[in-house]
């Protein structure tokens, strides 16, 4: 077989997208900031939400200016940049992640990280650890060909971001772009857990299924099973952000956030089934 013919990260990406539509559910995204609490206890996390029910995971790069992200995501990020955690620090965790747990990793970060290390070099070391994709949070869709164009040169998968409140035209300018799945923020604002499910969601596939067949992933402010539920029944993929870090970061001891974050992943993919 030619290198043309190889697997790529997106085809990989687009290969679970499928197999959940097929399945009847959407895929549960965990994100969990990398090597929190440590780097060991933070792939026996991703392998533990593996063995819980997780189709694939959201491994943020922490990063000083985190805008998307609300207190307890940057609570985390602080935490690991104290410990030293760099981006090739964190791209090492991805690659164990993808190693130890066999399931489709993101690699979550912002632009300047990318900016300052390079697209093309950025995107080569992203690609090198078996990732399938890139969620670069601040990134606007008006902005994105040079890094759509490292995605597809390093057979990525690459997101774009879509918000209750765009407009029919930027949400066509990105469809338009090819994203390999568009995130749809479920509630505007930050990161973080919310006490009732979005009144969003319905609303947003909607407006983008009349468009196109981009798969759907559905994030920010959900933060419970029945949330989850709620969002997976109108998207591919859910993603499930704070409610897992905070467990992580309150714990007592690596042991006992592992067993917390498990219970909780768990509830979440029964709830998605």
């Amino acid at each position: 077989m030619g290198e043309a013919m190889r697997e790529t990260g997106r085809d990989r990406l687009n290969a679970m997208f499928a197999a959940m539509r097929a399945s009847g559910r959407a895929a549960l995204l965990p994100y969990l900031t990398a090597a929190i609490p440590t780097f060991e206890a933070s792939v026996r996390l991703f392998k533990a939400m593996a063995d819980a029910g997780a189709d694939g995971f959201e491994v943020g790069i922490p990063y000083a200016d985190p805008l998307m992200d609300g207190p307890v995501i940057m609570r985390a990020g602080r935490q690991a940049l104290d410990a030293g955690v760099t981006v090739p620090v964190a791209l090492d965790l991805v690659a164990r992640v993808v190693e130890e747990t066999g399931k489709p990793v993101l690699a979550m970060t912002y632009v300047n990280p990318v900016l300052r290390r390079g697209i093309e070099r950025f995107f080569n070391e992203v690609a090198t650890t078996g990732a399938v994709g890139l969620i670069i949070a601040d990134l606007p869709a008006d902005e994105a060909v040079p890094f759509l164009e490292a995605a597809s040169a390093t057979g990525l998968g690459m997101s774009l971001f879509v918000a209750p409140t765009t407009d029919d035209a930027r949400l066509q300018a990105a469809l338009d772009l090819d994203p390999a799945f568009i995130y749809a923020i479920a509630e505007v604002g930050v990161t973080g857990e919310r006490d009732d499910a979005s009144s969003n969601t319905e609303r947003m596939a909607a407006r983008i299924r009349e468009r196109s067949d981009t798969p759907i992933v559905f994030g920010v402010g959900i933060s419970t099973p029945d949330q989850a539920a709620a969002a997976g029944r109108h998207g591919d993929g859910v993603i499930v952000g704070s409610a897992i870090v905070r467990r992580v970061i309150d714990a007592g001891s690596a042991a006992e956030a592992e067993s917390a974050v498990a219970s909780f992943v768990g509830d979440i993919a029964a709830a998605l089934a």
